[in-house]
């Protein structure tokens, strides 16, 4: 008996720590939206329309060996196809992890303003490896303004006669004497 308890100890050691070492590195998404949460913005999700966006810049980029957000054509253009107000770009080569990626963007002021856009509330992020030299390149597309506001529709005006409006001289209570 004294023999089974330090093996099912070991045993659960054993089971914790390996659960542990294979938990998955937090996604582009989640690491981005605990960025802008400790800076008082709101979380982000991922979107598949801003996915392939970022992807086929990446590629592009990879493709071509350039870092150059015009690669692909005007940004505008490029990122229409979301249908959102507003939008912005993070280009990057070098590092082969999101993790240290984010690290250069947060470290760089144009970049950290596109991270913390405000009312953002999708992303879409992508890396591809350059065949010919075998940097990474990464591109990251967020955007938000997806609840667009529309004016309130105008009351309709109703039709009034000439004939209603020279007989009435006094109105009371809504009544036209």
């Amino acid at each position: 008996m004294k023999s089974s308890l330090p093996i099912s100890l070991w045993l659960a050691l054993a089971l914790g720590s390996s659960a542990f070492a294979q938990q998955a590195p937090a996604a582009p998404a989640d690491m981005i939206s605990n960025y802008r949460l400790q800076h008082g913005e709101g979380r982000v999700t991922p979107d598949t329309t801003l996915n392939r966006i970022a992807h086929d810049q990446a590629a592009a980029m990879a493709s071509k060996d350039v870092l150059d957000h015009g690669v692909l054509g005007p940004f505008s253009s490029r990122v229409a196809s979301s249908k959102s107000e507003r939008a912005a770009e993070n280009i990057a080569y070098g590092y082969d992890n999101f993790s240290k990626t984010l690290g250069q963007w947060i470290d760089s002021s144009e970049h950290r303003k596109n991270l913390l856009m405000h009312g953002a509330s999708k992303v879409g992020v992508a890396s591809a490896k350059s065949t010919t030299t075998g940097r990474t390149y990464w591109a990251m597309v967020i955007a938000g303004g997806y609840e667009r506001t529309r004016p309130p529709p105008r009351p309709a005006k109703l039709p009034t006669s000439r004939h209603a409006e020279r007989a009435c001289r006094i109105k009371l209570l809504g009544l036209c004497l």
